[in-house]
């Protein structure tokens, strides 16, 4: 039977408006002002947005058009992924400085394990705000930090005290702490399922752990177990700092909808330009390539094909994506083209280990 397990001690550090907050840091002039990064007024979606810009409801995922409409003052930004990497790399030195269990889930959030540190420190809180001190002086940003037993409610903490803050639940809190929680906060519960949530009379924690596990799986499938335990502090995943990537990708939506197939075989040229790039940056190459297209009306259409053996060759994987681009009319003009390359060689360097392993 799962049991709670009090001995971890797991901190989430999850940077403040991080893309923003690099732009206001690099540009003196956008300090203190609603910005939006990525969009525009007339098309696009926002990547991330200041929060001077959230005080309006301008939040990432909506369209540059709303954004607009929200906030009249709203300055749009053009998004510099390699500066955020950049400062990304530095923010994940700090976490190594404490401890060797980092697992990154962004450029802007990770989970540290500092049950056993390079500190030697004993408490989780004290180590957070010193790695949140360092992120301060050494690079002029502000992050937040949740710290609890589990990935889950240390994730959960992360978000109370944004930003520049951050929450401690201690073992003998957590129950308390999950049972009070509102549905909606709970890690891994959007909206559909908070609705659903909602009609089922499960309005917080405590409703939540007063149904049956049988009662969550006939109504949430597998996901049941998993909110069964979490509302019961149960959330045993490891911080894993030797994540495998599984696929590579890069994509573009364009300022002015694409009808020409010629234009769009010359924009996939220079996707596949960067795929390489980010394939040899990570060292990897595949045999899957996608093809992803984003009609103006915002249907999504993927075309793949798998080769019978590993690249990583912007030829090569231009030539495989033309065939996929011409495999059959496209239905309407598109706004965006994206190009990954999946079944890649970490699967097998994986599946070697695994058999030498079982060999020895």
């Amino acid at each position: 039977m799962n049991e709670m397990n009090s001995n971890r001690k797991i901190i989430h550090i999850d940077m403040d408006a991080f893309y923003a907050s690099v732009e206001q840091m690099d540009n003196p002039e956008l300090r203190g002002k609603p910005i939006a990064v990525g969009g525009s007024e007339n098309r696009g979606v926002v990547s991330a947005a200041s929060y001077e810009a959230r005080k309006f409801g301008v939040r990432s995922a909506i369209s540059g058009v709303l954004a607009k409409k929200y906030c009249p003052e709203l300055i749009f930004v053009s998004p510099r992924f390699d500066r955020y990497k950049e400062i990304s790399a530095k923010i994940h030195k700090i976490f190594r400085d404490y401890t060797d269990l980092v697992e990154p889930l962004s450029l802007d959030e990770a989970y540290l394990d500092v049950t056993q540190n390079k500190k030697g420190n004993p408490s989780a809180s004290l180590l957070a705000e010193e790695i949140r001190t360092r992120i301060f002086n050494e690079l002029g940003l502000t992050a937040s930090a949740g710290i609890s037993i589990n990935k889950f409610v240390a994730k959960i903490a992360s978000d109370y005290n944004k930003p520049n803050g951050q929450k401690t639940v201690n073992p003998d809190e957590v129950i308390a702490f999950l049972e009070e929680l509102p549905i909606c906060k709970f890690y891994g519960v959007g909206k559909v399922t908070t609705e659903k949530m909602y009609q089922l009379g499960i309005f917080s924690g405590l409703e939540l752990k007063s149904k049956s596990q049988e009662f969550l799986e006939k109504h949430f499938g597998k996901s049941g177990s998993f909110y069964y335990n979490v509302v019961r502090g149960i959330h045993n995943s490891e911080v894993k700092s030797d994540r495998i990537t599984k696929s590579v990708a890069a994509e573009h939506t364009f300022d002015v909808n694409l009808s020409s197939e010629i234009f769009m075989a010359e924009q996939l040229e220079k996707i596949a330009n960067t795929l390489e790039r980010r394939l040899k940056k990570h060292r990897v190459s595949g045999k899957t390539v996608t093809l992803k297209i984003k009609y103006s009306d915002f249907s999504q259409q993927t075309r793949s094909k798998t080769l019978p053996y590993f690249i990583s060759d912007k030829g090569l994987i231009f030539e495989t994506v033309k065939e996929l681009l011409y495999q059959e009319r496209m239905k309407d003009s598109v706004r965006l083209l994206g190009i990954s390359m999946s079944n890649l060689n970490t699967e097998v360097k994986k599946a070697v280990v695994v058999q030498l392993k079982f060999a020895f």
